[in-house]
């Protein structure tokens, strides 16, 4: 990215300003990449946790998958799943609140006596399964932000500050090599001018 300056005072008081800016700007980055990389592993390590448990409560749905077929799958229905939002590193992420099921009555002497544990199991699986899926959505979008931060810690630390640093060196330098040639130019002015009048003496 090439940065566009002229070779002047103004100048180089903007481009003094931009790096100054992210100079300072740049610690903060990098600790909030910090952050969202250990977020994103939390996240990551959470949401494999979800998926063991889930794993080991479908193995014991599958143990039961002979009484499945007698089930009446009109008694339970998941109603609503109540998210909130929570700010890490300034990215908003979903929290699971709540699992709202609808659950229809049964008679329990005519019902088969493992339809409470089956309606248990369910509610279970179902819960952890959008557990699973809130967990794999905040990892995604911390693991999104992660990366946007990464991309802007490079862009401070390896294009725009030298950039910035290379130009005001430049304009320096022009400005210094301006000046010697003034002051070479006003001496060799003066010196003209010291020889014209000892010429007009004589």
């Amino acid at each position: 990215m090439a940065i566009k300056f002229q070779y002047n005072k103004t100048s180089l008081g903007e481009l003094g300003k931009q790096l100054k800016m992210r100079q300072t700007a740049l610690p903060t980055i990098k600790s909030k990449e910090s952050a969202l990389r250990s977020e994103v592993k939390k996240a990551k390590d959470t949401a494999r946790d979800y998926q063991q448990r889930l794993e080991a409560l479908t193995a014991k749905y599958d143990y039961m998958v002979a009484l499945w077929g007698e089930f009446d799958l009109t008694l339970l229905k998941v109603e609503d799943v109540v998210l909130s939002t929570q700010k890490i590193a300034g990215v908003r992420t979903p929290v699971l609140e709540d699992v709202r099921f609808a659950e229809k009555q049964y008679d329990l002497f005519s019902s088969p006596v493992w339809y409470a544990d089956g309606v248990e199991l369910l509610k279970q699986l179902a819960r952890l399964g959008i557990e699973c899926e809130v967990y794999s959505r905040k990892m995604e979008l911390l693991d999104y932000a992660r990366r946007k931060t990464t991309q802007k810690v490079n862009l401070y630390e390896k294009v725009q500050i030298p950039g910035y640093e290379d130009a005001i060196r430049k304009i320096k330098r022009f400005m210094e090599d301006e000046e010697n040639l003034s002051k070479s130019a006003q001496k060799i002015v003066k010196t003209r001018q010291q020889q014209a009048a000892e010429g007009s003496m004589l």
